[in-house]
């Protein structure tokens, strides 16, 4: 397992030196440095990716406690520290900012805990959003309650799930419930917290119950001399269970996490690029687009053979999606190219195909109208009318080429042998279902 957790470490490093090498050699030959607009717009996203190879380098795993104010989320944090570190107290919203602290659970791994505020504070909008925004950097995620969830939290919890994060749902403040309540409100947690009312019931290793600050106690004290006293006494905090779980799974896929969560991040960074820089030149691409269109409508019309028509559409086209690469500064290379043309022939409803299909039939017609114009000069006719059919086909299916490689260098941005969306596939179809990795492949919807 911890050979299997390096090889998803060393995979995720790879696909972000190639991700860091390839937009580092636009910006040395000078496609950056031109279009200081496209420069800046890139900067936030190329930063990105940088500060998540240091942090892959770095084998610091960060997990993030969330929640409504007053769950006890500092609290959970300080039992697991085994220390009051973190401030709290009886008043809502103690945490104002996110505040981190280092852990090393059984002097092994190195964990990064993070509290924030809470989701729900009253005037507190930008320290929300702050709080959600930590939830981009952390691996695993804590979501406390402190009973039956309720509408605020419900939404809250489906927020954080769209992060496609793994998560550990922490009932906390059990001490002030009877046994049979922990019981039905941890039956309602397990259905609620999936996400969905569809989906699965949450895994034993996704819901723990703690009481991380247990209120007092009245302690009856008999002294030798037959005296009786009452004192009140704070017992301790209950989390052995949520350190063991915890603890279980840093063991069993904690660099797997790590790897996943950066490969997450690359890749929203890289589709962010993509997404600008085709904002950004938009009209030169529609005027690339037009170009190459009417020099393949003009080509397959002059041409007289009909297999060369069909070849030469071809080359067109993908010399068509090549041009756009180039004109993003998006990966691309001859062998995706041509997968990004055969992906376009099958998804476009075979409109494309039958263009093939069409400028066969009419190239055929061309080529005979052609060969036998010098018996009859009124050929000449129809070699000019498949000839202008044929070139208005093929003109279309060059357009509808051009529109559509436009989605797929913005969506096909991160596949590829190392791109970030093949290896986080990679990873996933790899997990053992007894772990939390295997719930996340199955929120993303990945089927093997």
């Amino acid at each position: 397992m911890r050979n299997l957790q390096e090889t998803h470490l060393n995979r995720a490093r790879a696909s972000l030196r190639q991700a860091l090498s390839w937009y580092g050699y636009l910006r040395k030959s000078g496609q950056l440095s031109s279009n200081p607009e496209l420069a800046g717009l890139l900067k936030p996203e190329l930063e990105a990716l940088n500060s998540t190879l240091n942090k892959l380098d770095s084998n610091v795993i960060r997990i993030a406690a969330f929640g409504l104010v007053s769950r006890g989320k500092s609290a959970v944090l300080n039992a697991l520290l085994g220390e009051k570190i973190l401030q709290t107290g009886p008043l809502n919203g103690v945490t104002q900012w996110p505040r981190s602290v280092r852990w090393q659970p059984g002097g092994k791994v190195l964990v990064e805990l993070i509290d924030t505020p809470g989701l729900d504070e009253i005037e507190g909008e930008s320290r929300a959003d702050m709080a959600r925004g930590v939830v981009h950097q952390a691996d695993l995620i804590l979501f406390v309650v402190s009973g039956d969830i309720t509408r605020t939290e419900y939404q809250a919890l489906l927020e954080l799930r769209q992060a496609q994060k793994p998560l550990i749902l922490v009932f906390n403040k059990i001490d002030l419930y009877p046994d049979t309540d922990q019981g039905a409100i941890y039956q309602n947690l397990q259905q609620l917290g999936a996400g969905h009312f569809e989906a699965k019931p949450l895994l034993p290793d996704e819901i723990v119950m703690v009481a991380a600050e247990p209120a007092p106690m009245e302690v009856r004290v008999e002294w030798p001399d037959g005296r009786v006293s009452y004192e009140w006494e704070t017992p301790p905090p209950q989390v052995d269970e949520l350190k063991e779980i915890i603890l279980n799974i840093l063991n069993r896929e904690g660099r797997s996490l790590l790897a996943l969560n950066a490969l997450i991040q690359a890749r929203d960074a890289e589709t962010a690029i993509a997404q600008k820089t085709i904002d950004l030149r938009e009209q030169e691409a529609e005027d690339i687009i037009w170009q190459f269109t009417k020099y393949k409508a003009l080509a397959v019309m002059l041409n007289p053979i009909a297999f060369l028509d069909i070849l030469g559409g071809t080359v067109a086209d993908l010399a068509l999606i090549r041009a756009l690469a180039r004109l993003y500064g998006l990966p691309m290379t001859s062998y995706e190219a041509g997968k990004i043309l055969k992906t376009i022939l099958f998804s476009s409803g075979g409109l494309l195909l039958g263009e093939l299909g069409s400028s066969f039939i009419l190239g055929l017609s061309k080529s005979t109208a052609a060969i036998t114009s010098g018996d009859n000069p009124s050929n000449i006719t129809a070699f000019a009318g498949s000839a202008i059919a044929q070139a208005g086909i093929a003109g279309y299916g060059a357009y509808s080429v051009g529109k559509a490689a436009q989605v797929y260098l913005e969506k096909g941005c991160t596949w590829g042998q190392l791109g970030a969306s093949s290896v986080i596939q990679e990873i996933l179809s790899q997990v053992d279902q007894n772990t939390i990795l295997y719930r996340l492949r199955q929120e993303l919807g990945i089927k093997y």
